[in-house]
């Protein structure tokens, strides 16, 4: 009798080392998600840090390709939890290979930043409607500012003549997870100073004796693998005007392309290739002869998290089987207020067979506020507790406790120091 030898199992999309389906179940850096929810209390956010390394090392790897200077600097607005930024600190320090700097928008950023244990020099700012109150801050920290308007120039001169600064730039292009996530393009946005009115730029800051040093943009949030192209668009514009910029002499020691890459949130989105997204940078970089800067956020830690929480209630209502947590997007609001798709998994079941649409909804007493909608999920009932996947960046540094509803604690987590194959 001839033994039969078992498929081999089709891995879910999503998984990757430290989050994959182990026996059907859901493990997160070595851990079974649904025991960790159960020891504890839900809603409860669970970060693999190894991850976090992880990401910021493929893109040190990307850039490193280039041949070109770069400078890699974390977006704080998308996590500013001390153990996230623990982890980046000690990936090197100021000058190290493999060392990740901080971009800053508020000086209340700036100082968290400082007392984390970045130096003033490894600190980028880059703001929007900066106010005097805003640079009683900023000016005595000394982090380098990129200024996004002319009356940031006139402001900045006026306080502080002399002062080396960068210049936000809106490059008439964008690109965005969807439209309305595009930072610059045919409307006018209310970031950057447009091509026609750099020279008058140019002509402030020398008036005030400001020194041009770097020209910033930043094209949208959130864009994947098919934003590309709409990324160069806006490269090569910046890069028009960084030319310019040269050729009114200024001079210009860096470049900085923003952030804005997103993470895949569905089975049919494509993830961005890197040494692509590089190779890019360094076509229309490369002739300039200057240092390239990144500022990710939420690539750099949107797949290291989950939020897990439990089913409270299955019910059908006009045809329509709703899902409902015990939590609201007060502590996910990626869907609510970016329209972010949300992957959600049933612990017990990670990879099940989706044999069911449905809608999942939160707590909140708010019509809006929905996680999913007409979705395909495996079957679920009340009790079960499920993760909702890419749940890193955006989303705890932005809970609120609307509706007196808490914000969610969070667990840090270390693969090396779980055990092999063992169940928590």
């Amino acid at each position: 009798m001839t033994a039969t030898i078992p498929s081999p199992r089709i891995r879910a999309w999503w998984e990757r080392p430290g989050l994959e389906a182990v026996d059907g179940r859901l493990r997160i850096a070595g851990r079974d998600a649904e025991a960790l929810a159960r020891a504890g209390t839900t809603p409860l956010y669970v970060y693999d840090l190894e991850r976090v390394r992880e990401n910021a090392g493929a893109l040190h790897a990307a850039l490193d390709g280039t041949g070109l200077a770069h400078r890699l600097r974390f977006a704080l607005k998308a996590n500013r939890e001390p153990a996230v930024l623990a982890t980046l600190r000690g990936l090197g320090g100021p000058g190290e290979p493999g060392s990740v700097g901080i971009d800053a928008c508020s000086p209340g950023e700036v100082t968290h930043a400082l007392a984390h244990g970045w130096r003033a020099d490894e600190i980028s700012f880059t703001g929007t409607n900066v106010s005097e109150r805003d640079l009683d801050v900023l000016l005595p920290a000394g982090v380098h500012l990129n200024l996004d308007a002319i009356s940031q120039l006139e402001r900045v001169g006026r306080r502080a003549p002399g002062t080396t600064v960068g210049l936000r730039v809106n490059p008439s292009a964008g690109a965005g997870y969807h439209d309305g996530l595009a930072y610059s393009g045919e409307r006018p946005t209310k970031f950057g100073i447009y091509a026609d009115r750099l020279d008058e730029a140019v002509a402030v800051a020398r008036r005030h004796d400001l020194t041009i040093d770097t020209l910033h943009f930043h094209a949208g949030s959130g864009w994947l693998g098919d934003g590309l192209p709409a990324f160069e668009v806006a490269l090569a514009s910046a890069t028009a005007m960084a030319r310019r910029l040269l050729q009114l002499g200024c001079p210009l020691a860096e470049v900085n392309v923003g952030g804005g890459l997103g993470r895949p949130a569905r089975e049919h989105e494509r993830p961005i290739d890197l040494d692509a997204y590089a190779a890019v940078i360094r076509r229309h970089l490369g002739p300039l002869g200057v240092a390239v800067a990144l500022e990710p956020g939420d690539h750099m830690v949107k797949d290291t998290a989950i939020l897990l929480g439990e089913v409270v209630t299955v019910e059908e209502r006009g045809g329509t089987t709703f899902v409902g947590l015990d939590l609201g997007w007060n502590v996910l609001c990626g869907y609510f207020i970016y329209r972010f798709a949300q992957e959600v998994v049933v612990c017990r079941a990670a990879d099940a067979p989706r044999t069911q649409r449905v809608t999942v909804a939160g707590h909140i007493n708010e019509a809006g506020d929905v996680f999913a909608e007409d979705y395909p999920m495996a079957p679920v009932r009340e009790g079960d507790i499920v993760a909702l996947l890419n749940a890193g960046g955006y989303e705890q540094a932005m809970s609120t406790d609307h509706c007196l509803r808490p914000t969610a604690p969070a667990l840090f987590l270390e693969r090396s120091d779980a055990g092999a194959g063992r169940a928590d």
